[in-house]
């Protein structure tokens, strides 16, 4: 069996790390290609998990728009296609590098494996354009590797095979536990030694991400206003790693720099980010990622979005959606802080640690 693994975000970086380090351990054979598609973020989660890409395509540019990027995408893995013959194309989520590098896939008849399919909102405009891009790919690929019961009956509701849909969990899951047990093994990490003098203990810690298109203007900064509102409340304090991106950067910058008891840093490592993780009282994101690994950690999000595609974060009491509401993120932070529900007992809903696993026992079930 010769695999081909495609992706190009932190996020994928992360998700296919737990699966390159089964292959490794099997000694089967596979070719990583990146496309450098969040570049500053991604090298950092490479070397962390000592991750060698044999293609890193570095095809990002200023400001350069999601047609560029995809036709820039499409042209080099129809070429890499050609030249290593794999025999399955293995692709992560909802990026713009998952959903081309399966165009590219099916144009020369190579299978596509999904790696967290069937994940919906129903609306293509949010998240923009992930919906759409995981929609698209469900119509593409030969395997189904679904996170939860639920993303098995959408994919079924859309007429997808039932032998091609395999509940494995959530590889974000495995990629916690690989994480810690390098962690575990390295000397001091700088950057949390950084954390650790920003940090006031005797504060309530929040820690707040944000990255997401459909948030950009108007809703990044209702969130910014919210975030000013909470820390009025002198006993908590913010740490807010902020996107590169500029539509993330100019508006926090310009709403929360010099507010006092925020702290605006750059992006973390990985190792950096789930410590912080595991510190914080309560989360504050837009991030689908970390609506699945925040229950390892037991702990609450705060969901900047109108919708999610991960409901059993919700239904298990770990996840809230506000949307971009100042009123409704500052109310359901002072509920989450000062009537912190007992979520010890409760298992994570996305995974158990072994996804990985499963997935390459199905690949190697198909193809030996």
């Amino acid at each position: 069996m010769k695999l081909l693994l495609c992706f190009g975000t932190r996020p994928e970086a992360i998700k296919m790390a737990p699966i390159i380090h089964e292959l490794k351990l099997l000694g089967i054979k596979h070719i990583v290609c990146v496309t450098g598609q969040h570049r500053e973020m991604l090298d950092g989660v490479l070397k962390f998990f000592k991750i060698q890409p044999d293609y890193d395509l570095d095809l990002m540019t200023k400001d350069q728009s999601l047609n560029i990027l995809s036709a820039s995408i499409l042209k080099e893995f129809d070429a890499i296609i050609e030249k290593e013959r794999p025999e399955v194309i293995l692709v992560q989520g909802d990026t713009t590098t998952a959903l081309m590098a399966s165009i590219a896939a099916f144009h020369r008849k190579v299978p596509v494996a999904h790696i967290e399919a069937g994940l919906r909102t129903f609306n293509l405009n949010s998240p923009f354009p992930e919906e759409a891009n995981r929609q698209l790919i469900s119509k593409i690929a030969e395997f189904h590797f679904t996170a939860t019961e639920s993303g098995k009956t959408n994919l079924l509701k859309e007429s997808v095979s039932e032998d091609k849909i395999f509940i494995t969990g959530n590889t974000v899951i495995d990629a916690l536990f690989l994480g810690k047990s390098h962690l575990d093994y390295q000397k001091e990490n700088e950057e949390i030694s950084q954390l650790k003098t920003v940090i006031d203990i005797k504060k309530k810690l929040i820690l707040v991400t944000g990255h997401r298109r459909e948030n950009f203007g108007k809703g990044i900064e209702e969130v910014c206003r919210a975030l000013v509102k909470i820390v009025e409340n002198q006993s908590v304090q913010i740490i807010f790693p902020v996107h590169f991106n500029p539509s993330v950067q100019i508006p926090v910058a310009e709403i929360l720099s010099n507010v006092p008891n925020i702290n605006l840093i750059a992006p973390l490592n990985y190792p950096s980010f789930i410590w912080l993780m595991a510190e914080a009282d309560l989360i504050i994101s837009d991030s689908g990622g970390i609506q699945e690994e925040a229950p390892s950690f037991k702990k609450q999000v705060i969901v900047t979005r109108e919708n999610t595609e991960r409901p059993e974060g919700v239904e298990k009491g770990f996840a809230f959606l506000t949307g971009t509401s100042e009123q409704k993120i500052f109310d359901a932070a002072m509920n989450c802080l000062n009537s912190p529900p007992d979520l010890s007992a409760i298992e994570n809903p996305f995974g158990d640690g072994f996804a990985s696993q499963r997935i390459i026992k199905t690949l190697l079930g198909k193809y030996g």
